[in-house]
């Protein structure tokens, strides 16, 4: 990697994806902030007038300074993050890569298009080899969007991958307890929410069946092709603030026992471990002993919100194992998720 400092941009920099960007981005070795975008209502003023900071860490000094602008191409950065809601994502996105930014998103609007890459560094950082494809695809010289996926499939696809390099993936059942702060600010009625799981979240278990085929699958130089992985996905709102709990069971090609299935979990590393990303943490996975871990109040912080905690490993009389997962939502399954995406980019020399 070139040594470099690169200028980074926040679109959507007020709301909650947003603020935990800025604050990941304090002191970040590769990257520095030098725009806050936001909406209409945000532009013109400083950032700390315009935001509502619901972080419990304090909001970054540099930033409560700096002045809001429009999301509108004309940034002076090299690459935009984006925290945008659904809503109006696609279109800013689209205008941004357009006009020649590199485009990191954390919305669902281009996830599972056919020329835009969908990735977590320790899974597919092959699947950037799309990047050149979407550039001609679309006319753009030189911008292009790269997408994180959706929280709830972080986790899940983290815990995965090993398991299917290791010993191949025919079925995946999976059951979410997810925590309010998926739910955006200011989420979830506690009325709602209080002495209550709501077992529906609309178009989440949709987005886990759907991206988790794309992240396993391939990219053959000129289409993806999906894993063939039967994933089932069940999605439920629980009164936790942070840390997205599953409960998985799976279905594997090959045999295996439960020593086997934790020592490949324990040695997995990454192909991006040799890049030596900031956000990646060692180990990328941790697996509890304990009968009753990983827990989200006590586990999700690891790794600076970055590990996948696994714990739980026993047989499944139905699919052949199973084991619960945990991942930080708004850290690794958004915030820090973009981030390590953008860490890749500029590694792999495509900034």
């Amino acid at each position: 990697m070139e040594k470099r400092m690169y200028k980074v941009g926040i679109l959507g920099a007020t709301g909650t994806v947003g603020q935990r960007m800025i604050s990941l981005l304090d002191n970040h070795p590769w990257f520095t902030v030098t725009a806050l975008a936001a909406s209409e209502n945000s532009a013109g003023k400083t950032y700390a007038e315009a935001c509502a900071w619901q972080l419990d860490t304090p909001m970054p000094s540099w930033a409560a300074k700096m002045t809001v602008v429009k999301c509108e191409p004309g940034l002076a950065c090299d690459l935009v993050l984006s925290g945008l809601d659904n809503a109006v994502a696609g279109e800013i996105e689209d205008a941004f890569a357009s006009a020649g930014y590199a485009v990191v998103s954390n919305a669902k609007n281009h996830r599972m298009e056919d020329d835009v890459p969908l990735v977590i560094p320790e899974v597919n950082p092959e699947h950037l080899a799309v990047i050149n494809r979407q550039r001609k695809n679309r006319g753009w010289a030189k911008g292009f969007i790269v997408t994180n996926p959706n929280c709830s499939t972080v986790g899940l696809v983290c815990a995965l991958k090993p398991l299917a390099d290791a010993f191949g993936l025919r079925k995946v059942a999976v059951t979410t307890m997810q925590a309010i702060s998926g739910a955006g600010y200011p989420g979830v009625p506690s009325l709602d929410i209080l002495d209550n799981v709501i077992p529906y979240i609309g178009g989440e278990e949709e987005k886990i069946q759907t991206e988790t085929q794309k992240l396993l699958g391939i990219f053959d130089g000129e289409r993806f092709a999906p894993s063939s992985t039967v994933v089932s996905a069940q999605c439920n709102r629980v009164q936790v603030r942070d840390g997205h709990l599953e409960c998985v069971s799976v279905e594997l090609e090959k045999p295996a026992t439960r020593e086997r299935i934790i020592s490949v979990w324990r040695s997995f590393v990454p192909t991006a471990a040799a890049l030596h990303l900031p956000s990646l943490p060692v180990p990328f996975i941790s697996y509890h002993e304990e009968d009753n871990r990983p827990q989200p109040r006590r586990d999700r912080e690891a790794g600076r919100g970055m590990t996948i905690g696994i714990g739980r490993l026993r047989e499944c009389p139905v699919l052949g194992w199973k084991f619960v997962v945990l991942s930080h939502n708004t850290i690794r399954g958004a915030a820090g998720a973009a981030i390590a995406d953008a860490e890749l980019l500029a590694a792999k020399g495509v900034l």
